[in-house]
């Protein structure tokens, strides 16, 4: 039903979030990081299903663990310096346009099999791509 008077709405930013990390999966800190269909975290990779959440704050080693056994800090909401691909480099062409996940510190210019989106190439500079996510 729609609102016929004002409502005190409840937000947070979404800048540091916590998820679950998948189960035998190991995150560094400074990776880019993805959630599966069920909301756990894994290092990013151009697999079907996930999708991008931010960079690792931390590293978290689950690699004998199961799902959810451990936590993983992710920050998001600003601009991460990530390495350009070397074989679908970021030029720029691409700014201001989204750029695709190679794995867990790569983007590209072009999607892989899953074309998973890292986020938008907002700069270029000769050591690697500025990434918002």
């Amino acid at each position: 039903m729609a609102l016929t008077q004002d409502r005190e709405t409840q937000n947070r930013e979404g800048v540091n979030l916590v998820f679950d990390v998948a189960a035998a999966t190991k995150i560094f800190g400074g990776g880019l990081t993805t959630i599966n269909a069920s909301g756990q975290a894994a290092p990013a990779a151009d697999a079907a299903g996930v999708k991008v959440v931010g960079i690792s704050d931390e590293y978290v080693d689950n690699s004998s663990g199961a799902a959810g056994d451990l936590t993983v800090n992710v920050r998001r909401g600003r601009a991460f310096k990530l390495k350009n691909s070397a074989t679908n480099a970021v030029t720029v062409a691409h700014l201001f346009t989204d750029v695709y996940v190679e794995d867990d510190e790569t983007v590209a210019s072009a999607g892989g099999t899953n074309s998973i989106v890292a986020g938008k190439c907002i700069g270029i500079d000769s050591d690697g791509v500025w990434v918002e996510i």
